[in-house]
C-alpha cells in the first residue's frame, strides 16, 4: 500500500464483476480497521469513509505472475 491507495493482484471467479469485488473488499477492509479504532485514520477520512467511492482496475493477462508480484512488492510501505 501507499499513503493514498493500495495495490492488490486477485485471482476471482468471473462470473463476479469487478465492480462487486471491489465494493465486498472496500467494505469489510474499512469495518475492520474501523473496528480497531486507529486514531490516525480519523484524519484520513474521504468525508467521513475510509474509501472514496472510486477505484482503478486493470488486468494482467499475459504478464508473468513474478513480474506482478515484484511490482506490487516494490511498492512504497506508508510510515
Amino acid at each position: 500500500g501507499e499513503k493514498d491507495h493500495v495495490h492488490l493482484l486477485i485471482n476471482y471467479p468471473p462470473k463476479v464483476s469487478v465492480s462487486r469485488l471491489v465494493n465486498s473488499l472496500k467494505g469489510v477492509s474499512s469495518r475492520l480497521i474501523r473496528k480497531k479504532r486507529y486514531a490516525c485514520i480519523q484524519d484520513k477520512l474521504w468525508a467521513g469513509a475510509l474509501w472514496s467511492p472510486s477505484y482503478f482496475a486493470a488486468s494482467c493477462g499475459g504478464a508473468p505472475i513474478s513480474i506482478i508480484k515484484q511490482y506490487i512488492e516494490q511498492q512504497d510501505t506508508p510510515e
